[in-house]
């Protein structure tokens, strides 16, 4: 399954038995992951769209693998340095460190960037260069659901029970509407001009959970110990 997923997030193309054959030594015969994938897709973690003989994860499938990677501890851990060097910096003025801190996890997570400072009640985003790479923005109201779903954020981030570790919410499990093709990913932080922050990553629910949540956790974990 989880083959699977990270496929169809690399590439956005619904993934064949043929193509997990071909690139994959996943040391069973053709038949048998055949059978293997339709067993998933009657599970509900894959869909098969109906243009294509290939299959895309379901929220289930993507709620299933980012679960096994926070369980397991297998999403990327290797943006300490970078992420250092985003907050090494004294910066004093709130406004100054809010923008420079979005503006590099925008670029880092290919999402959109939020860091909301709940006592001052600035948020600061960045990022739309971002968004509109991605291949979705050619699907029908991709633009206009997204806007939807960003304006409600906005507007009730601050009834969002965010308070430690990291939330992430799939599709359907977004409590706004219109939000069923896309992820969002928060943590609390704590800036270095003191203030508390929450820091978000809107984007594509085909975004690339083990990069994203390793930035989110690097982030959180960096800031609490400075």
């Amino acid at each position: 399954m989880n083959t699977i997923v990270k496929e169809y997030i690399n590439s956005a193309w619904p993934v064949s038995s043929q193509l997990l054959e071909k690139k994959h030594n996943l040391g069973i015969s053709p038949a048998t992951i055949r059978i293997e994938m339709q067993r998933l897709t009657d599970f509900g973690l894959l869909r098969q769209p109906h243009t294509s003989a290939g299959r895309v994860p379901t929220d289930k499938g993507y709620r299933f693998f980012v679960n096994d990677l926070i369980a397991k501890g297998f999403f990327e851990k290797d943006y300490d340095f970078k992420i250092k060097s985003w907050v090494d910096e004294e910066i004093a003025d709130a406004v100054k460190f809010i923008q420079l801190l979005t503006k590099n996890l925008a670029v880092a997570s290919s999402t959109l960037a939020l860091s909301y400072l709940p006592e001052e009640r600035i948020l600061w985003k960045e990022g739309w260069e971002e968004i509109f790479r991605e291949p979705e923005v050619e699907e029908k109201n991709f633009i206009s659901n997204f806007f939807e779903l960003l304006e409600n954020f906005e507007n009730n981030i601050g009834d969002l029970k965010i308070d430690s570790g990291i939330k992430i919410y799939i599709g359907r499990e977004n409590p706004f509407p219109k939000a069923r093709d896309f992820s969002i990913i928060c943590s609390k932080c704590y800036f270095p001009t003191g203030k508390k922050a929450v820091v978000s990553l809107l984007g594509p629910k085909r975004m690339n959970y083990n990069r994203n949540i390793g930035l989110i956790n690097s982030l959180a974990k960096l800031l609490e110990n400075r």
